[in-house]
Formats: structure tokens, C-alpha cells, sequence
């Protein structure tokens, strides 16, 4: 078990993956920054050959000491990560997930239109795939840890346009709560970061994005949209000493719309 050092953002000495980086406006940077600026040494990923330009140059200015490629839809290449992680570290304190992906004519069509292979993808990419990364990174956990995955409130309610992410949101975040219950008794807390809208690349792809972003500016309590820093921040402190004793949750950080009917 990890001792407390009364310190809730100082993650010096502390290593952490971050998966889906895709740009410096993506979410999983502005995790990843606000992890390295509480001290944490980085392992992060891009996608693939075409991200790698977009991606490198940040993990290298984060001083990461292993930047991968990782496309979990490609046997091997999760595990590939998580091999050099155990080669060249031996241990891992926590995870950021930030990966999401479903097809576009199923994105933009109607749920009860979605075609089973489309929802089988959606499901694995954005939702199998960190019960993969948990699976992998539970024995590297030694001293526990903590895992984390990026959520929206259309889990919750019918957000227009949101459409087939609602029902695969919603299972990861049941996923979150029965991964907290069974990782728990080794230290290992699992959250579920839950934004209000964010631009970035891949939220772009749900139809009418900018409408979702205008409506939560005018209409959340705070009036203001929420920014990858105002995430990062909420990362850094579930990753260390001053949340040690939450596990489960589903927290937003969405300038308090999720409070509206």
C-alpha cells in the first residue's frame, strides 16, 4: 500500500501510462501534463504511423521516457506497451485511458439503427479495451495504484447526436464501478473522468458538435466551457495520495451541467 505523503498533487517518483494521446488539443495531454507537472515520469501512445508527428514531440517535451505506438484494435500492440512498461520499469502507479472510437455511419445514424458489427467496435474499442488495460496493468501495481478512463453524461441522458456513444459510455462506466469493487482489495482504484463537452479532434466526429459546445456554454452553471487543464488537474489529484480512499466514481468536471435536468 502506498503511504500517504499528505501531498494530494505530488506524484514525484510515481510512473503512469497515458493512453490516446492524438494532439495537443486531446484530453489524454492535458492529463498527461498536469501528471508530469505533480512530478509523475510518463510512458504515453499515439496511434499509429500517421499520428506519430502529431504525438512524439509532446511526449518528448513531457520527458516520457517510452513513447509507443498503440492501436488496441491491432492484436499484440496493447500488450506490446505493457511488456516494455514491465522491461524497462517493473512496476506502474496508474493509467490514464483516453480512447474512444466508433464508426462513422453508426455514430451519425439512429441507436436502433446501429449495425451489430458498428456497436461490437464501438464497444471493444472504447470499452473492452481499458478491461484490457486493467487486466494488464494489475500486476505491475504492486504497491496498488489507480486506473482512469474518460466518460460524457450522455451515459446517463440523451444528449442529440450523441446517439450510439450513450449505451457504450454507460458500460464503461459500469465497467469503472465492478473493476473498483474487484481491484480494490489490492489498492487499485478505478475512476471514470466525466467532461463536460470538449473541442478536440475526436469529438468532432459527432454530428453537430459545435451546437453541444454553444449550449453547454450558455447553459451549465458556471457558464463556461470546460478545458483539458480543468481535467488534467482532476487527473493528477485522483492519481494521488489525497484521493487514496475514493474508488468507483464517476466524477464530472463539466462547470456543473451534469445538475441539469
Amino acid at each position: 500500500m502506498v503511504t500517504p505523503t499528505n501531498k494530494p498533487f505530488d506524484l514525484s517518483g510515481r510512473r503512469g501510462l497515458v493512453l490516446g494521446i492524438a494532439n495537443e488539443q486531446s484530453i489524454a495531454y492535458g492529463c498527461a501534463r498536469a501528471l508530469r507537472e505533480a512530478g509523475a515520469t510518463l510512458a504515453v501512445t499515439y496511434l499509429n504511423d500517421k499520428a506519430e508527428p502529431h504525438v512524439r514531440p509532446l511526449g518528448e517535451a513531457l520527458g516520457s521516457a517510452i513513447i509507443a505506438a498503440c492501436d488496441v484494435r491491432i492484436p499484440g500492440q496493447l500488450e506490446a506497451v505493457f511488456e516494455r512498461i514491465e522491461r524497462e520499469w517493473g512496476s506502474l502507479d496508474f493509467v490514464l485511458h483516453s480512447i474512444a472510437f466508433a464508426p462513422k455511419e453508426d455514430l451519425h445514424g439512429r441507436v436502433v439503427d446501429c449495425s451489430a458489427a458498428g456497436f461490437a467496435m464501438a464497444m471493444d474499442v472504447s470499452c473492452h479495451s481499458f478491461i484490457r488495460t486493467a487486466r494488464l496493468a494489475e500486476p505491475l501495481m504492486k504497491r496498488g495504484g489507480c486506473l482512469m478512463t474518460v466518460t460524457f453524461y450522455g451515459s446517463e441522458r440523451v444528449v442529440e447526436h450523441y446517439n450510439l456513444m450513450g449505451p457504450v459510455k454507460a458500460a464503461l462506466e459500469s465497467t469503472c464501478r465492478y473493476l473498483a469493487a474487484e481491484l480494490g482489495p489490492k489498492d487499485i482504484r478505478v475512476h471514470a473522468i466525466s467532461p463536460g463537452p470538449v473541442k478536440t479532434r475526436a469529438a468532432s466526429g459527432i454530428d453537430r458538435f459545435d451546437q453541444l459546445l454553444e449550449r453547454a456554454a450558455a447553459e451549465a452553471p458556471q457558464r463556461q466551457l470546460v478545458g483539458i487543464d480543468d481535467i488534467g488537474a482532476l487527473a493528477a489529484f485522483l492519481a494521488g495520495d489525497g484521493a487514496r480512499l475514493i474508488t468507483g466514481t464517476v466524477i464530472p468536471v463539466d462547470g456543473g451541467q451534469h445538475v441539469l435536468a
